[in-house]
């Protein structure tokens, strides 16, 4: 019987999605969360053996960043654990031009397993079922940026590239930087929102002080607001403005359009 795939991160964004498809192909998925049958905890190393139990290959979302100082000692112990589990292949979900996060990453590539790593852009589900739902529903999308671009993703193209490196030859050792298809800046997005979902809704930029009061006032922890705020900042400075080509390598077909990702959206009823 083939061994189970774990899926670390199982009910997040990304993690859900990679799970689905997985199991959709009849494929065993190992659900690494802190209430899986088997709980996977970040912050509980203990739980770590049992949930690498047997397993062989894994896709690896971190919890809450790799951008925060701390996760460069965790993926050190991870790592370490993963190889004396017998961990043969691993994807990591990571971060575009972060440098914490491609700290983290240099302790894959030095490791003794099989990896293929995944740089998305900005989730463009963010707007559906992430941060900047709420901020859709009220009318008005607020972060510190104005006229930079971004090259939004559809989780569901980096899912499909997440499982390709999971289930096919070819990719160990492979880099993806993954955006979208087209280069949009905010007040353009949340355009194309109010078109698909007929409602009243536009972007003001902020500064990265109100972006903070913001989180706080719905009850985020005030250092981490703080810290969510300048990383938003930092990702939003205009050095992810360009369009790569990741999903095309890796799967060899374009990546969904951010118009696509609206409709997909709205017909699902997130913005209702």
């Amino acid at each position: 019987m083939q061994s189970e795939i774990l899926v670390i991160g199982a009910t997040g964004k990304t993690g859900k999605r990679v799970a689905q498809r997985l199991e959709a192909r009849g494929l065993r998925v190992r659900h690494g969360t802190r209430r899986s049958e088997t709980p996977f905890d970040w912050e509980q190393s203990d739980t770590w053996s049992a949930a690498l139990r047997n397993i062989e290959i894994a896709y690896v979302a971190y919890s809450p960043d790799l951008a925060v100082p701390s996760a460069h000692g965790v993926i050190a112990a991870f790592v370490k654990a993963a190889e004396d589990a017998g961990l043969r292949r691993v994807v990591l979900l990571s971060q575009r031009n972060e440098a914490r996060a491609q700290a983290c990453e240099q302790l894959l590539k030095d490791s003794s397993m099989q990896w293929t790593i995944l740089q998305p852009s900005w989730f463009a589900q963010n707007f559906s079922e992430g941060g900047f739902l709420e901020g859709v529903l009220s009318g008005e999308v607020s972060v510190p940026t104005s006229a930079v671009t971004e090259p939004f993703v559809d989780l569901e193209d980096l899912a499909d590239v997440a499982v390709a490196a999971l289930t096919e030859d070819g990719h160990a050792g492979k880099v993806y930087e993954i955006t979208g298809s087209q280069l949009l800046t905010w007040d353009e997005a949340v355009g194309h929102i109010a078109r698909a979902s007929g409602r009243d809704v536009s972007f003001r930029p902020c500064t990265a002080e109100e972006f903070c009061g913001t989180l706080i006032a719905v009850g985020v922890p005030e250092q981490d607001a703080s810290f969510v705020a300048a990383l938003v900042e930092q990702i939003l400075d205009g050095k992810n403005a360009s369009i790569t080509d990741g999903v095309q390598r890796a799967l060899g077909r374009e990546p969904k359009s951010f118009v696509h990702f609206c409709q997909d959206a709205q017909a699902q009823g997130c913005w209702q």
